[in-house]
């Protein structure tokens, strides 16, 4: 049996539903840490929905008072809104070859599939409907938001057999064309307030991915997983030789010739803080996780204080 943290399953994915807690993507406040620099991206959390207009009471929101209609009625009266139950969640989710690629705990495909399912079984818990765009080197697949358990089996269903099919298939070179094309999907799928999670190594993502992202997020929360290996972010120290391939062209990996040592971990920190500044132009917050443990520790850890509950007072 092919191991989870080489391949994920649907056995394994399943199971994830036991880790969804102690994390969420939304939030009433400001969600500072997610983003390089002094600005903040407001996550929205749920909207609310308009019931009624009726006397007010005492405890009620005086900001909530609605001055048209006291005036009119001669007595103060207030608005009342419901929360809305319906917020659909949208998961973007990369499964090209080049997610296949993992030095440590798991490959970077196993990561992005535990990432996804673990925000499909946190929304399910909270009431809303899940869709996804799944894509991959041969094209994407849409699912539309269902709110039920058999919608996110299905969803993590593709997802396991997508990546079971990258176990076969040959190494691709990078190309924006998958993203990009999932993005206009998505872009097409969603309206206003949904949650969009692009779940992805974003090592492919240019200017277009960006001016796409960057529309989704003026009526809708965007978050960015963006998952990474440890080599792709430093070399271990020489002497020691590889060889690595795109599909296209082959190399050979020596940190002491040419540089190569210091020159990744470079190209790596310019690339997340390109990310970074793109994140920022359009309030994107960016997640970045590793394949040296499991999703969803590193999730708690990030966004463990948004699902700590709201207190009274400073």
């Amino acid at each position: 049996m092919m191991d989870a943290r080489i391949v994920p399953t649907l056995e394994s994915l399943i199971r994830l539903q036991h880790e969804a807690r102690g994390f969420s993507f939304l939030h009433s406040q400001p969600v500072t840490s997610l983003l390089a620099g002094r600005r903040a991206s407001r996550i929205r959390g749920r909207g609310l929905a308009f019931e009624e207009i009726r006397a007010y009471r005492p405890g009620d929101d005086v900001r909530m008072i609605d001055w048209r209609a006291s005036a009119r009625t001669g007595r103060t009266q207030t608005r009342v809104f419901t929360e809305e139950r319906d917020r659909p969640t949208l998961l973007v989710v990369n499964l090209t070859s080049a997610t296949f690629f993992g030095t440590r705990h798991a490959t970077k495909t196993a990561v992005i599939a535990q990432s996804a399912a673990l925000a499909a079984w946190r929304g399910l818990q909270a009431g809303d409907r899940i869709g996804a765009v799944l894509f991959g080197d041969d094209g994407h697949e849409e699912h539309r938001p269902h709110r039920s358990r058999d919608g996110v089996m299905r969803i993590l269903g593709a997802i396991a057999r997508r990546a079971a099919a990258l176990a076969a298939a040959p190494p691709r070179p990078l190309s924006p064309d998958p993203l990009n094309a999932a993005l206009r999907a998505a872009q097409a799928m969603v309206g206003h307030d949904w949650l969009i999670l692009l779940v992805s190594d974003l090592q492919a993502a240019h200017a277009q991915s960006e001016a796409m992202l960057g529309m989704m997020t003026r009526h809708n929360d965007v978050v960015a997983i963006a998952v990474s290996d440890p080599l792709e972010r430093a070399l271990p120290a020489a002497p020691w030789r590889g060889v690595a391939t795109d599909g296209r062209r082959v190399g050979v990996l020596d940190p002491g010739q040419g540089g190569l040592g210091a020159k990744v971990p470079e190209q790596h920190e310019r690339r997340v803080t390109d990310l970074k500044r793109a994140g920022l132009r359009v309030q994107l917050p960016l997640l970045p996780i590793g394949t040296e443990e499991q999703a969803a520790p590193q999730l708690r850890r990030m966004l463990g204080a948004a699902a700590a509950p709201r207190r009274n007072g400073p």
